[in-house]
């Protein structure tokens, strides 16, 4: 090979030349070997041989050039591929992160030694074999798992979904990254519902659309009590409009049953997300649901595209599925088992599927509640 010699012709001049000697030789050895399109066997043993000899020899700024310069070698043996990991310094996450193909032995190697940070950067890898996933996993560190969840390349099925949903219970930062996912059912993340950001909370909400759901224990009681929705209704949007919260706190405790500091969490969220699940389970349509959401939201911006995404989810989601909802809140049951395949959403979203374009605000009950509502708007800032 061009430039190499045996290994034994380097010896000398490494043991007696110094560290500034090695330094050179390992920077140029690895050069050459990077310029060469594909070496011979035997060249490719010669340099392994003396990249062996010469990394553990050289400064370590000298080995992260070398190895830096060696990565961009096309044809790397499994030792060279190993060397040059081991020597890249800070360098080696941004090679990780943008290296168009590992091994599994290096990528196992490197998982091995225990870096949060350098093994997150695999996680972040596409097209993981089921060995490396299997590997990824098991390891305790919210660096990982947010790696793992911002994955797409990995599907959210068995027991990856499983581990996924318990990490998104234990770091907010899963549970959004999650709920982003058109590929993971949001449902799973009624527990954190309220750890979640504003389009978070409406994806959990549309995952319950048209769905089969288990018996929430709480139905029976939101059967009895939903005689009652106008009066109810009529209160809310009473209290909201005079902003007395701490009120409507103790107003929805006393009803549904749920602790004082969820009942704040409904009575103070302005998404307007959590107070659609109480009007929902007890019944209400778009209209009236609407009357009340648009005294309780915030007014800092334009709210007019997400009172339209309420006004369909009044028509899409059942009452049922938010007692279910509610239950969940409660502890009655587990939202775990929507996982189950009798549970499963009717229609998963795809990618390739084309999204509906946008209607105009004429038909559904709740494009009509939604412009007769701006109205009211009006006709108040006008007085």
């Amino acid at each position: 090979m061009i430039g190499f010699q045996p290994y034994e012709t380097f010896q000398l001049l490494i043991e007696t030349g110094g560290v500034e000697r090695a330094n050179t030789l390992l920077v140029a050895a690895c050069d050459a070997y990077a310029r060469r399109s594909k070496p011979l066997t035997a060249e490719a043993e010669q340099f392994e041989a003396l990249a062996r000899r010469l990394f553990p020899t050289a400064a370590p700024t000298a080995r992260a050039r070398a190895a830096g310069i060696l990565a961009s070698a096309q044809h790397l043996t499994p030792q060279l591929e190993i060397l040059v990991y081991d020597h890249l310094g800070t360098g080696l996450i941004a090679h990780l992160e943008r290296a168009p193909s590992l091994s599994d032995d290096v990528m196992e190697r490197l998982i091995g030694k225990g870096n949060a940070d350098v093994i997150a950067a695999i996680a972040r890898r596409p097209a993981l074999s089921n060995a490396i996933l299997a590997r990824l996993f098991p390891v305790n560190s919210r660096k990982v798992y947010r790696a793992l969840a911002a994955n797409v390349s990995i599907a959210p099925r068995g027991a990856y979904l499983n581990a996924l949903t318990r990490s998104a219970e234990m770091d907010h930062e899963v549970a959004a990254i999650l709920a982003e996912r058109e590929d993971f059912d949001a449902a799973l993340l009624t527990g954190v519902f309220f750890d979640l950001p504003e389009e978070g909370r409406i994806n959990v909400l549309k995952a319950y659309a048209r769905r089969n759901l288990p018996q929430a224990p709480m139905m029976r009681t939101f059967e009895q009590i939903s005689v009652a929705t106008n009066e109810f209704t009529g209160a809310l949007m009473k209290l909201f409009s005079e902003n007395r919260r701490p009120k409507i706190t103790r107003l929805i405790s006393q009803i549904i049953g749920l602790d004082e500091l969820r009942c704040a969490e409904i009575a103070h969220d302005t998404s307007g997300a959590a107070l659609f699940v109480v009007l929902r389970a007890f019944g209400c349509t778009s209209y009236d649901g609407l009357k009340v959401l648009i005294h309780a939201t915030s007014h800092d911006a334009d709210r007019s595209k997400t009172l339209a995404s309420f006004a369909r989810l009044f028509d899409e989601v059942s009452v049922p599925a938010m007692v279910y909802m509610m239950s969940a809140w409660r502890g009655d049951v587990r939202p775990a088992e929507l996982s189950r395949p009798e549970y499963a959403r009717f229609a998963e979203p795809s990618r390739r599927t084309p999204e509906a374009q946008q209607v105009s605000r004429t038909g559904t009950v709740g494009d009509q509640a939604i412009e007769a509502l701006d109205r009211m708007k009006s006709v108040r800032r006008a007085s």
